[in-house]
C-alpha cells in the first residue's frame, strides 16, 4: 500500500465539512496530523480537537489517492 502526504488548509466550519464530506465517500484511510496529535481524516470531531490556525498534514493510506486528491484540490496547499 502507497502512501501519500500532503499539507492542507481547514480555514473555516465550512471548509472542515466539505473536506469531510469529500473525504467520506473515499474508502481507504486518512489521517490528519497537526504537531504530535494525529486523527481520522473522516472524523469531524477529530479535526475540530487539531490546531487549524496551521496547516495540517494529511496522508492517505491508498494505493491510489489521485481521486482523492482532485476532490479536495481546494484544501491542499503547496
Amino acid at each position: 500500500m502507497k502512501t501519500t502526504t500532503t499539507n492542507i488548509k481547514l480555514a473555516t466550519i465550512s471548509d472542515v465539512r466539505d473536506f469531510v464530506n469529500a473525504v467520506a465517500a473515499f474508502e481507504d484511510e486518512i489521517d490528519l496530523q497537526s504537531g504530535r496529535y494525529i486523527v481520522d481524516g473522516k472524523s469531524i470531531m477529530g479535526i475540530f480537537s487539531l490546531d487549524l490556525m496551521q496547516p495540517v498534514d494529511m496522508t492517505v493510506y491508498a494505493d491510489s489517492a489521485d481521486e482523492l486528491i482532485k476532490d479536495i484540490k481546494d484544501f491542499i496547499i503547496e
